[in-house]
């Protein structure tokens, strides 16, 4: 049991919303679920019963009665959810109206704006006046490239509440990366706005803007915030469609009008990475995101009225997404636009104190930033506030659990995530009933049959293999757009397991419950036949200190292919051969002799993509000669040329 590193106490269990829900469900179905194991197995072999329980817990209010809860086919994806039954997603994130603060956005030069619900939801009225006068309605698409700032959360709740399409990137996609993405859906509305911070640089996107304009001829309107460029005018965005600033586009003031669309209306369309061509268009349906999300913050975050949850994201990440549906559960959100690190690494660390966020979201790559850094927050802050720290984008390692724990509180529940775009929340994830075991991720979500999949197709308990969810959901996509007949999305997710969804993940699930995620299964390296994930590499080198970040691919060499690890060093630090000595025999030590790598070669970054996770396939196209297809999905596509024709890789 030593590596259990935090346990809720019985008092604190007895006060979650788990604990409530799991008593809910006994005394409305006559049973005697003790654990959450019980629990989730209940909600996956009786998963009609449980999503209307999930309606009934947080009184999801529908306009017209569902016929049934759950109507589906032989095989997924074939199923109906609540057919027959309306509802509008803005209207369960506003149904508060009082003077509690809603929305506190801060911006990295220290600019505080904060929306009571009574004000957001003035805002959002007179948005909405504003989109209908320009002519939106059901399912038209609304595009936004918008810093984190609440303006872009007025907007994405003014178009749901009509029953249009919400469509999201931020302002540091390029060019063609916006295009690419906006291009495809055709909007008839774009916000945007004129000019952001980061890292202490004013960037104005005006020329930016004006170029994507060209390339969206269905524009009718564009809707200007000023943000970063004060000075901004009509008279700098060419374009036939109306343009307007956006103080002058609306006056906030009375009630919203909620439109009831069906339950699987589209509500969201969000984006692949786009690493290996052009992204897919991801449509997500407007009740099962506002069930999955209730579930996730409500239960498994436990988040509720009083409560505020910070998010570190962008808004070309679902994370975003994921972030404003606390709303729905009555919690606060802090939104926080800019560098996380300026004008120093303790910036988010003192949002914690100063806004008295209860749950903070982050990245494993930002916590081995503080630790890199020798910040203690745990010395120089307060935390009183803080009592859940939820970490995604890829699996935690042991070390950063080791250090969350030693600088932030003992008492704390550290939740490792797993999910994504594809289903905009989770499969695996934080719960504030059960232990954190040092490295893992703590259970499945509610709902999701989730397993661990070997290549003959067979579940597998302590063993590797593909994450799989065997039965439907809500939150699966509703479909991809320009994909009429569902080929696409047929071939993205159920064409490795005929009728079984395949996330890409390749994981491993452990006796007790938990479990582990080991990297993409696209980049799972493959020496001697050998499947070995890239993460199991990545937690050994991070015991490194010399080395800040790395990346591993698996190189085409004589008739197989060996591995072959790309380290980025601390300053000064040089990659001799003690040094390379030093890595192998860590990676050894800690697995096995086919995860050391046969070369090691010294890069000065690492590519990521704009919501930070390695590219491990655009690193293995260059290596091989192959063209990478689309770089403006990454944050800094200039660091591929370090990995081309070096020398290092031909002997």
């Amino acid at each position: 049991m030593s590596d259990i590193l935090w346990q809720p106490g019985t008092e604190r269990i007895g006060k979650t919303r788990m604990e409530a829900f799991r008593r809910f469900v006994n005394q409305r179905h006559t049973l005697e679920i003790a654990d959450y194991l019980a629990l989730h197995q209940w909600s996956i072999d009786q998963r009609a019963a449980f999503w209307q329980a999930i309606v009934d817990f947080f009184d999801i209010r529908f306009h017209d009665q569902p016929d049934a809860v759950l109507i589906e086919g032989e095989q997924m994806p074939s199923a109906q959810w609540f057919p027959g039954a309306t509802l509008n997603f803005a209207e369960h994130l506003l149904r508060r109206r009082d003077d509690a603060v809603a929305v506190v956005a801060i911006g990295e030069n220290g600019q505080r704006e904060q929306l009571t619900w009574a004000e957001l939801v003035s805002h959002v009225a007179g948005f909405q006046n504003g989109l209908k006068a320009a002519g939106i309605g059901l399912g038209d698409r609304v595009a936004a490239c918008m810093p984190n700032t609440w303006q872009t959360l007025v907007a994405m709740l003014a178009t749901t509440s009509l029953g249009a399409i919400w469509s999201c990137s931020s302002p540091d996609f390029g060019t063609h990366g916006v295009i690419d993405r906006f291009g495809q859906i055709e909007p008839k509305v774009l916000i945007t706005c004129a000019g952001y911070r980061y890292a202490g640089k004013e960037i104005d996107q005006t020329t930016k803007v004006n170029e994507i304009l060209g390339q969206l001829p269905s524009l009718q309107q564009l809707i200007v915030v000023p943000y970063a460029r004060p000075q901004a005018r009509i008279e700098d965005f060419r374009c036939q469609a109306n343009v307007t600033l956006w103080d002058d586009f609306y006056d906030p003031g009375g009630e919203p009008q909620f439109v009831p669309v069906p339950f699987a209306h589209p509500l969201y369309i969000l984006y692949s990475s786009g690493t290996t061509g052009v992204p897919k268009c991801i449509v997500h349906g407007t009740g099962g995101v506002l069930l999955q999300h209730v579930k996730e913050h409500g239960l498994h975050t436990d988040l509720g009225a009083g409560d505020r949850l910070f998010y570190y994201t962008t808004c070309g990440w679902m994370m975003w997404n994921w972030l404003v549906s606390a709303l729905a559960v009555g919690s606060a959100v802090v939104l926080y636009d800019g560098s996380p690190f300026h004008p120093g690494p303790e910036r988010l660390i003192d949002l914690i104190d100063d806004e008295r966020i209860n749950v903070f979201g982050t990245s494993p790559k930002f916590l081995t930033a503080l630790e890199s850094n020798g910040l203690k927050p745990c010395e120089s802050h307060d935390l009183s506030s803080l009592r859940t720290i939820l970490s995604t984008g890829s699996a935690l390692s042991p070390q950063s659990f080791d250090y969350v724990y030693r600088a932030f509180k003992s008492d704390l529940c550290l939740s490792s995530m797993s999910g994504g775009t594809d289903i905009v929340s989770c499969f695996v994830i934080g719960n504030p009933v059960l232990p954190v075991r040092r490295g893992e991720m703590q259970c499945k979500g509610l709902g999701m049959a989730v397993e661990v999949w070997n290549d003959a197709g067979q579940p597998v308990i302590g063993e590797k293999g593909e994450l799989v969810c065997t039965r439907h959901f809500p939150a699966m996509p509703i479909g991809l757009w320009h994909d009429p007949d569902g080929e696409k999305l047929r071939k993205s997710y159920f064409s490795l397991f005929p009728g079984v969804w395949a996330q890409g993940d390749y994981a491993e699930q452990l006796p007790h419950g938990g479990m582990l995620i080991h990297g993409r299964s696209d980049a799972v390296l493959n020496p001697g036949g050998v499947r070995i994930g890239t993460a199991e590499i990545y937690r050994q080198v991070e015991k490194v200190p010399q080395v800040l970040d790395s990346v591993a691919i698996g190189q085409q060499w004589q008739d197989d292919v060996r591995v072959v690890l790309f380290v980025r060093l601390r300053d000064g630090v040089e990659l001799d051969e003690p040094l390379q000595q030093q890595i192998r025999q860590v990676i050894r030590a800690n697995t096995t002799p086919r995860h050391v790598p046969a070369k090691i070669v010294a890069v000065t970054d690492i590519p990521r993509t704009i919501s930070g996770k390695v590219v491990e396939l655009a690193v293995r196209d260059v290596v091989h000669g192959r063209p990478v297809k689309n770089t403006d999905a990454l944050a800094n596509p200039e660091a591929l040329e370090q990995f081309r024709d070096r020398p290092e890789l031909n002997k």
